[in-house]
């Protein structure tokens, strides 16, 4: 096995979530500083790892009051647990560009294995002459199983904040290099 380490290029990449609002609605959000790397196995995607570190204050819904809210200990609590992570354990291959990356994700200090559903998107050499490689992947979690558990009831039912949050990824690396902003 041959890895070799990738940086994750945070300026040409994301991590975007989504969480219904009032039941029917959605609100979208990302975080705006992170970084990470990829352990990465280019013969044999499989065996390859990631691992990512995200400030949790950089959270960005596009709304000041909320993402103060959201920056609360209601939510995040960012005071006492300024980062979340996530850590690859395992990689199963699915065929083709297809695969599933097991590992723990871990928000204020509550740690839990979550499954992403990936896909590689390409490899290419950027206008610097380095390699770059590309991933999308996306997973589900239940907010309530991170301690994240604010809520509160509708008068009509329901309740103001969804229990599922989707988390959508795209990711750029580049091969072993620091990033370029471009």
């Amino acid at each position: 096995m041959s890895t070799n380490t990738w940086n994750l290029d945070a300026g040409h990449s994301g991590i975007g979530f989504s969480v219904r609002h009032l039941v029917f609605a959605k609100v979208r959000g990302r975080f705006s500083a992170w970084s990470g790397s990829l352990e990465l196995d280019e013969e044999n995607l499989a065996q390859s790892s990631v691992q990512v570190s995200i400030d949790a204050a950089s959270i960005d819904t596009g709304t000041p009051d909320r993402d103060a809210h959201l920056r609360s200990p209601d939510f995040f609590d960012v005071a006492n647990y300024p980062k979340l992570s996530f850590r690859s354990n395992r990689v199963e291959a699915l065929g083709g560009d297809r695969y599933r990356v097991y590992g723990d994700l871990t928000i204020r200090d509550v740690t839990r294995e979550v499954v992403l559903d990936s896909e590689f998107s390409g490899k290419a050499k950027d206008p610097w002459g380095n390699d770059r490689v590309a991933f999308t992947a996306k997973t589900s979690v239940d907010r309530r199983d991170f301690g994240l558990k604010w809520n509160q009831a509708l008068e009509t039912g329901g309740v103001v904040v969804g229990e599922r949050v989707d988390i959508e990824l795209e990711i750029q690396a580049v091969k072993g290099a620091a990033t370029q902003a471009a």
